[in-house]
């Protein structure tokens, strides 16, 4: 796990589905003015460059942020979205006519966090972790942690504002993620049944990927909103069945209108991202 570095994934079809997803929220709950706390538990290093470095081995931001960037006909959430990643490259202090940078979650939330709205981000990777501190060490109400996220939560629910969302995404590198990230929601909402919760989960053809969207909903059988389920698959498994084919959102506690927002967002994030012709999306709620 602490070999692991996403500046080798940064703006890929995931990212594209984890971030809009995240930025959504983020919206929705700086429109009331109360304060709230995010908790981010596996923050890789903030920011990404795309032209040099990890980035280029695989290249894989051409089938994800780089088939929106420059676009004129993208939905409303998705342009949003985009302009985050316009908005990045400025804050970087480059005037780039091409897509050169793409911001992790820890910068999308710097973005759009209020200086009130306190940020606790969680790395575990040395070097990831010294790029959050020189990134984010200045922000107000933040803490930069090098410490395993998912034990963290014990302590960080319910925030004092009791407005509160947790980020989880991990590598998923090793199986016992999956059953951490399941334990970590579980642990979450009996401290705090009204967090919401975003779970990124890949899809891959593994018995704990397939099975984890299902058991992380039944966790949240008692949150007070339900929960929303967000699949985009864009690609098949390799001749020998593997890779990413594409990935999950799991979000417990949706704000009112993630639904609708992503029902307009995610046939056209098909079409786009879609590398062969049985790319398909799906979107499900369940509503308490």
């Amino acid at each position: 796990m602490l070999a692991y570095r996403h500046a080798f994934h940064a703006g890929n079809h995931a990212d594209v589905l984890k971030h809009l997803v995240l930025s959504e929220v983020l919206r929705h709950l700086v429109a009331k003015d109360k304060p709230f706390t995010l908790v981010d538990t596996h923050a890789g290093a903030g920011g990404y460059t795309l032209f040099e470095g990890p980035a280029q081995k695989k290249l894989e931001f051409e089938h994800g942020i780089a088939r929106l960037w420059g676009r004129n006909d993208l939905p409303p959430a998705v342009a949003r979205y985009a302009e985050l990643v316009r908005q990045f490259h400025g804050a970087e202090g480059k005037a780039w006519p091409r897509l050169g940078y793409y911001p992790g979650s820890p910068q999308i939330a710097n973005m759009l966090l209020r200086p009130d709205d306190p940020l606790h981000v969680y790395e575990l990777h040395t070097t990831d972790h010294r790029l959050l501190e020189e990134t984010l060490g200045s922000r107000p109400h933040t803490r930069v942690s090098k410490a395993d996220g998912f034990a963290a939560l014990k302590g960080e629910l319910p925030p004092p504002s009791k407005r509160g969302v947790v980020l989880m995404d991990p590598s998923y590198e090793i199986k016992t993620d999956y059953a951490a990230a399941l334990s970590a929601v579980r642990e979450g909402l009996r401290r705090f049944a009204q967090a919401v919760m975003l779970v990124w989960v890949p899809q891959v053809q593994l018995r704990e990927s397939v099975d984890l969207p299902q058991r992380l909903k039944s966790a949240a059988h008692g949150a007070p909103r339900g929960w929303l389920h967000a699949r985009l698959t864009v690609q098949p498994p390799d001749a020998k069945g593997f890779g990413l084919m594409g990935s999950h959102m799991v979000v417990i506690n949706p704000p009112f209108g993630l639904h609708a927002t992503l029902a307009e967002s995610l046939p056209y994030l098909v079409k786009r991202l879609g590398q062969y012709d049985g790319a398909h999306h799906l979107l499900e709620q369940h509503a308490v």
